[in-house]
């Protein structure tokens, strides 16, 4: 079975609600739609305070070619456009619409009904899809217009899509391949066909084998898509995790990207996004999320509007247990913890999850004992230890000298450390001060 060659971690899997039909979530009566839900500038608003708005409408620009559109998920009227606290608790700007309705803009094919064959060229393909504001599902959030076009000298051979889904307890990309894996086969070939490709993988990890047969049988009637069965291991989702797997090619350190090595990754979720807007002209106003947690009554995967407030997917689920500790924007080992429940559904939110009673509690860190499992357990070869010892000591050439912009966050080594050390805080602390460093004297006038 593959897998990807260095480090990695086998979590418990908690795929509470794998076996949960997707359910529609009821229209919320108010929405907050961040202006930066992608990787790059934040869009610029394209509406003010008392404009009606209709469903699908485009109410924020991309702010750059690193950027993505926003439309309004409900119809209404505009109540504000200014800050707010996120899930986080820090302000950003958002666009606050009042729902009257559900009355959608012109164009849009709300049907069900498949539409295999795509006659746009692969620019034709690429507008569509940054005019419908794709980004990545999977929680990147990197503009899917700016991953499609290949740099000037650069050649993608290969398409691989990202089932795998290794997160524990989150299936919304699981049950999306599993009820719209017709249209998802529809969108890797628009995708394939936009970027030049004859190939395309799409990679699940084995603890999905309803996912692996029904994608197979589906992927028959398909030139060139193949299901490749993966061995359970996280972060398999990672890029350049799923890239070694699938075809054995390892992404050299930064700034190296997937395309050097002849691959482009795109998540599960995002793909059935691209059929949508290619073949349905509909942009991303819509996903599913997995609301889940040990302790909730009833544990689902919603198809929720964007800007819809988590407070109401809890709803949908029993609300909080009495021993609710944390909640968490995504699943346990890459997600964020919330202080503010009111805060929206945003394009990166695959999922919500609920700890409970002693998994909620952080256990109190001890003395290092030196074992270096942290150093086994992670996937692209990093001293987890020492970048944690050097961002306290503020060592910043040394961290960068280490390579520590190559930490993906996966936080197997926080996981793996029997002394319950924050490794992973102190080396997402010292990242971002030195790729802040990094920019900051990429920026600096030239002597």
């Amino acid at each position: 079975m593959k897998t990807f060659p260095t480090g990695g971690v086998h979590p418990s899997e908690n795929k509470l609600s794998s076996g949960r039909a997707i359910e529609l979530l009821p229209l919320p009566e108010v929405v907050s739609i961040p202006l930066a839900q992608h990787i790059g500038a934040p869009a610029v608003a394209r509406v003010a305070k008392g404009d009606k708005v209709l469903t699908g409408q485009l109410v924020a620009e991309a702010g750059s070619f690193m950027s993505a559109n926003i439309h309004s998920p409900v119809s209404g009227t505009v109540t504000a456009v200014d800050m707010q606290p996120n899930g986080q608790g820090l302000r950003q700007m958002m666009i606050t619409i009042k729902r009257e309705g559900d009355e959608w803009a012109e164009g849009i094919d709300r049907s069900d009904k498949l539409v295999r064959e795509c006659s746009l060229t692969g620019p034709e393909i690429i507008a569509r899809i940054k005019e419908a504001g794709i980004v990545g599902m999977g929680g990147a959030t990197f503009p899917t217009h700016v991953k499609l076009s290949i740099p000037p000298g650069k050649k993608a051979e290969a398409l691989i899509i990202n089932g795998v889904e290794c997160e524990p307890y989150l299936t919304s990309d699981h049950r999306t391949m599993l009820e719209h894996g017709e249209e998802m086969l529809v969108g890797v070939t628009i995708l394939m066909k936009a970027i030049g490709v004859e190939r395309a993988y799409i990679g699940i990890e084995n603890n999905k084998p309803d996912a692996i047969a029904h994608l197979r049988e589906l992927a028959a009637g398909y030139r060139g898509i193949e299901v490749v069965p993966l061995q359970v291991k996280y972060p398999q989702g990672g890029e350049k995790q799923l890239i070694a797997a699938v075809t054995g090619r390892e992404v050299p350190p930064p700034p190296a990207l997937p395309i050097d090595v002849g691959a482009v990754v795109c998540n599960a979720s995002t793909t059935y996004a691209v059929y949508q807007a290619v073949q349905k002209n509909k942009p991303l106003i819509e996903r599913v999320v997995t609301i889940t947690g040990k302790g909730l009554k009833e544990p689902k995967n919603l198809l929720t509007r964007m800007g819809t407030p988590i407070q109401s997917l809890i709803d949908a689920a029993g609300g909080l247990p009495q021993d609710a500790g944390k909640v968490i924007n995504g699943g346990p080992m890459m997600g964020r913890a919330m202080v503010n429940l009111a805060s929206p559904v945003t394009k990166g939110c695959s999922g919500i999850t609920v700890m409970s009673g002693r998994d909620a509690v952080r256990r109190e860190p001890m003395q290092c004992i030196k074992c270096a499992k942290c150093v086994a357990a992670c996937p692209m070869g990093l001293e987890p230890y020492y970048l944690s010892k050097m961002t306290q000591k503020k060592g910043w050439e040394e961290l960068e000298a280490q390579m520590i912009t190559s930490c993906i966050e996966c936080g197997c080594c926080q996981s793996s450390c029997p002394s319950y050390l924050p490794l992973l805080d102190w080396v997402r602390l010292g990242k971002q001060t030195v790729m802040g460093l990094i920019r900051a004297r990429s920026a600096a006038p030239k002597k």
